[in-house]
């Protein structure tokens, strides 16, 4: 019940974490101890949006690599279709690591040789954008003590919900620059061409950027 909206529709934020769950999942064994990783980017395409009470079977595999990061296709029957790009790092430090042979061992044979960039394209803030804050809450928070990458989706659902963007069919997510506790964050809406920013209130800073389709 806490994964839709009040039509029943299932959230993006809930897709996010479903998908983050299933990863987890199928790499937790695999873990090195210093090591974790972190999101730099998500795209959701949405043939249909799952309802509630709807079951749904989830699928993930390695579908690409990089030298110091990895992207992770995820579907779920045939609703949704996603994949995720995340970076390799040092637990401690959060500097990417490279890729360890092991990774290669269970792994490469899904990724097929496919190269992914770890490049971000999304644009600025763009000068029409209206922008009001946005507060982050405890419970936003997870095991790194930044914002989790699924509660980001958050202002992006408060403003389908309140009719202020789209609902889409596509949604692409990047990440800048992790949100840590005590954070000033602002939203930024451009409904007209599809898109919100969060950045911060102090400097200007972009954390994280959105288009929807």
């Amino acid at each position: 019940m806490g994964d839709v909206d009040p039509r029943g529709r299932m959230r993006l934020d809930a897709i996010a974490r479903f998908m983050q769950d299933v990863g987890h999942d199928d790499a937790v064994d695999d873990f090195e101890p210093d090591t974790t990783w972190v999101v730099r980017r998500v795209a959701i395409q949405v043939s249909r949006w799952p309802r509630f009470m709807d079951d749904l079977a989830a699928r993930t595999w390695c579908s690409g690599v990089g030298q110091r990061w990895a992207e992770r296709s995820t579907v779920f029957g045939d609703a949704v279709a996603a994949t995720a790009l995340w970076v390799y790092v040092d637990a401690k430090t959060l500097a990417p690591r490279r890729l360890p042979d092991s990774f290669f061992e269970r792994w490469g044979a899904s990724a097929a040789g496919r190269k992914v960039s770890g490049r971000l394209t999304h644009a600025d803030p763009s000068a029409s954008a209206a922008w009001s804050p946005w507060p982050v809450r405890a419970t936003d928070l997870d095991v790194l003590d930044h914002v989790n990458n699924a509660a980001y989706w958050h202002a992006v659902e408060e403003h389908i919900i309140g009719g202020r963007l789209p609902r889409p069919s596509e949604a692409e997510i990047e990440y800048r620059v992790p949100i840590n506790r005590g954070a000033s964050v602002e939203c930024g809406v451009d409904g007209g061409g599809g898109a919100l920013w969060l950045r911060d209130a102090a400097d200007g800073t972009v954390f994280a950027s959105v288009v929807l389709r």
